[in-house]
């Protein structure tokens, strides 16, 4: 039986077959459900898809900053747990790429595989992002989102306006969630951790990223040993929403070699 189902509660949303292979994507910083709206007509029918806003992002609660990743992890554990989800291929940008190799390392009951896009063990320098959260408890998350666009986007995205949609969810992101998801990736540290897990990994990240490098997202990947790394041409940090087709083929072709899908893209 199909269904589309949203839980505010946990802040969730499936669609496809209750009893499908389950593949649960969990969006970058300043994201939320909608980045993978682009994405999913072009996704195997047979999938169960469960999204999942973060802590502090969409229309979850927003406790008070500073989060821990533990924190983070610990509320995607507990959806999951809800929703009676085993052996899903877990999908993370950014953000959400850090949350699902830490949820991969907690429990992988929950994780069969893991596709990485743009994201690292370890993201940065922690000056970096507290510099992001001081802009932020001052007033200019506004201004911060602009400045970060043409780092998530390349020239031609720019041109035809396709980073709109993220400017807007990111100006419409609680402040404290920013700042309090913002804490959680200073103080994360993924490396032994992630080169422990021995399942399928496919890294994905877009040439034009200049918010995570492709190089880390390649290192990160090949500390999982017989990982895929694919490099996405014209494509910056958000690949569902700038190559959104090349992203869906990519992520499919993964899914049926892992057996976890066994069509093509529609």
């Amino acid at each position: 039986m199909d269904f589309t189902a949203a839980s505010f509660a946990t802040n969730t949303i499936q669609s496809g077959p209750e009893d499908g292979a389950p593949l649960v994507l969990l969006h970058s910083l300043g994201g939320d459900l909608s980045t993978w709206d682009p994405v999913l007509p072009q996704l195997p029918e047979t999938l169960r898809i469960v999204r999942i806003n973060l802590r502090g992002h969409g229309k979850t609660e927003c406790p008070p900053p500073p989060y821990s990743m533990g924190s983070m992890i610990r509320e995607v554990e507990q959806s999951l747990d809800n929703q009676n989800i085993r052996d899903a291929v877990v999908v993370g940008i950014g953000l959400g790429g850090l949350v699902a190799q830490g949820l991969a390392v907690k429990r992988l009951d929950q994780v069969r595989a893991l596709v990485l896009v743009n994201t690292a063990a370890k993201l940065g320098h922690p000056p970096h992002w507290q510099a992001m959260i001081d802009e932020i408890n001052g007033g200019g998350k506004s201004d911060l989102a602009k400045r970060l666009m043409p780092l998530w986007f390349h020239r031609a995205a720019l041109k035809d306006g396709l980073e709109g949609p993220a400017l807007d969810v990111f100006e419409q992101t609680n402040s404290e969630g920013l700042a309090g998801a913002l804490d959680a990736i200073k103080g994360t540290d993924f490396y032994t951790p992630t080169a422990g897990l021995r399942l399928p990994c496919l890294g994905i990240a877009g040439a034009e990223d200049r918010f995570v490098p492709n190089d880390m997202t390649r290192e990160t990947t090949s500390l999982i040993p017989g990982s895929d790394f694919v490099l996405l041409r014209k494509s910056g940090h958000l690949p569902p929403q700038d190559q959104p087709e090349a992203f869906a083929l990519h992520l499919t072709e993964f899914l049926v070699r892992i057996g976890h899908a066994s069509s093509a893209p529609t």
